[in-house]
């Protein structure tokens, strides 16, 4: 007989893989034998089957035991496959009917003791049963993560003999407690950052297109503090774009938050992450950090002291909005479609530029700071829409009352969302993910604008992607202020908020 049970581990991404679990019982010498590229936590469920079976009082076929995992050519790994197993031998043994696994879809690891153990990767295997008509066995403690998808139907259980009397319609299956999500709003408010008019009108920019954005300048000038609340100004996640970060998160070690599944992802790494944790990968090809921030924000403070080829690994998944990691036997295909945020100081010292009382601290020569500022490679530089400095606020506004004409994130995320509703209704896409096609259409510029973004290609030396990362912020400027058409304004402010390309 064989079961249906789903790989819903890294290895096969998010868009989980059904696997055939098949049981034979012969005649011979005692023996139980697991085929199909197991790897060591799936050999072992051999004595957790075992065990399981002979402490929930079922008698262990004394009868050669094969259990196949198809398709062959495929990694197995991790303990799910423990219930499938056992209630394939026992299905195969003639204890459960074969009419009552029909249909039905079995994960969980188990416990010596038949305890059913909670399951990485619920969401994702719940994802893949939607729609399909079969309904997912699985433990309870898993229950509430795979119910956050809809059309599908779950059989909760504690314990291996609850699935089998569940089965047998002795008696019901656990009904799923659902947490409440957690709706307050976020404590950090753009308010709370003083000055810094240019910096809050592109983290608005930003928001309202999906632009990546570099903020630089000398320490303590709010740049972290810009994008720390830069997540409360976007808008609500849909059901399907959280369901996709959920999903995600479900195959990581963390898991999915129950309580705050809704709201955006922030991710921020320490700049001493390796490339695998950033990227992701290993062994397992677990996602990395600009997986799990997947719909959300990943910032990346200190931008020049990550390693280079961590920075370099970001390039990619700039571009496509996914990252692929290759194995010798299988590649993983994960999301990335976030919105990278990243601080940096203008030198090693972090003074070059900065003005006041502090004018003329920087000691850095000019050698030391164009090898500082080198560590950002060129094509990554050009990724990024734009660059924007922090500089120091002065004293006199920092010791000043906050106005009360400054806008608050509540107030800055209504008219985001005003404007990624008429993106969506125009192109189907935010501006920053146009293709050419729709920025030839979208983003048609007038006789004096073309002239202008001409003189700039020519002087600044611009590659074709930041012509056209121009043309997309431009776009988002000109959809803020209720523009149908770009104008030379549009246009001219794109370009100035590219600083880098000018030095």
């Amino acid at each position: 007989m064989s079961l249906a049970i789903v790989q819903s581990r890294a290895e096969q991404g998010v868009s989980a893989q059904e696997v055939s679990v098949e049981v034979h019982l012969s005649g011979g010498l005692p023996r139980f034998s697991i085929v199909g590229l197991p790897e060591a936590a799936v050999r072992e469920s051999r004595d957790r089957v075992r065990s399981a079976l002979i402490n929930s009082n079922f008698e262990f076929p004394r009868k050669k035991i094969t259990v196949n995992l198809a398709p062959a050519d495929l990694p197995k790994e991790g303990g799910r496959y423990d219930l499938p197993i056992a209630i394939g031998i026992l299905t195969a043994a003639g204890v459960i009917p074969q009419s009552s696994v029909e249909g039905k879809v079995f994960i969980g690891e188990l416990a010596l003791s038949g305890a059913l153990r909670k399951t990485r990767g619920a969401l994702v295997t719940a994802l893949s049963l939607r729609n399909q008509g079969l309904q997912l066995c699985l433990p309870a403690q898993s229950a509430e993560q795979a119910s956050l998808v809809p059309d599908v139907s779950l059989l909760p259980a504690d314990h291996l003999l609850d699935v089998i009397s569940g089965l047998s319609g002795e008696t019901e299956f656990k009904d799923v407690t659902m947490s409440e999500p957690v709706c307050n709003q976020p404590t950090k408010d753009m308010s709370d950052v003083k000055g810094q008019a240019l910096a809050k009108l592109a983290m608005t920019i930003a928001a309202a297109g999906g632009h990546n954005t570099l903020l630089y300048g000398p320490p303590g000038t709010g740049k972290s503090m810009l994008a720390e609340r830069f997540a409360g100004i976007l808008p609500d996640l849909s059901i399907e774009q959280a369901l996709e970060a959920a999903a995600v998160a479900s195959l990581s070690n963390d898991g999915v938050d129950m309580q705050n599944w809704l709201k955006r992802p922030y991710r921020s790494p320490h700049h001493s992450a390796s490339a695998v944790s950033i990227v992701g990968g290993g062994n397992k090809a677990m996602p990395g950090e600009i997986s799990l921030a997947h719909n959300g924000v990943l910032f990346l403070d200190e931008f020049p002291e990550f390693d280079k080829k961590v920075l370099e690994n970001l390039r990619e998944p700039l571009e496509s909005g996914e990252v692929s990691i290759a194995r010798a036997a299988y590649r993983v295909t994960y999301p990335a479609g976030f919105t990278l945020i990243a601080a940096m100081n203008p030198c090693n010292c972090g003074y070059y530029g900065d003005s006041g009382a502090n004018s003329g601290r920087c000691r850095c020569t000019p050698d030391q700071i164009a090898r500082y500022r080198g560590k950002l490679s060129g094509p990554l530089l050009d990724r990024i829409d734009m660059h924007i400095e922090v500089p120091r606020v002065p004293q006199d506004v920092l010791s000043a009352p906050s106005p009360k004409v400054e806008s608050t994130s509540e107030q800055i995320r209504e008219q985001i969302e005003a404007v990624q509703a008429l993106q969506i209704d125009r192109q189907g896409v935010l501006n920053s993910k146009l293709s050419v096609k729709q920025i030839d259409q979208i983003c048609a510029l007038d006789t004096a604008s073309q002239q202008l973004i001409d003189r700039a290609m020519n002087q600044l030396g611009l590659s074709a992607r930041g012509y056209y990362r121009i043309l997309k912020l431009a776009r988002s400027i000109a959809d803020l202020q209720r523009s149908e058409n770009i104008n030379k304004l549009h246009l001219g402010q794109a370009i100035q908020l590219r600083s880098l390309d000018r030095s």
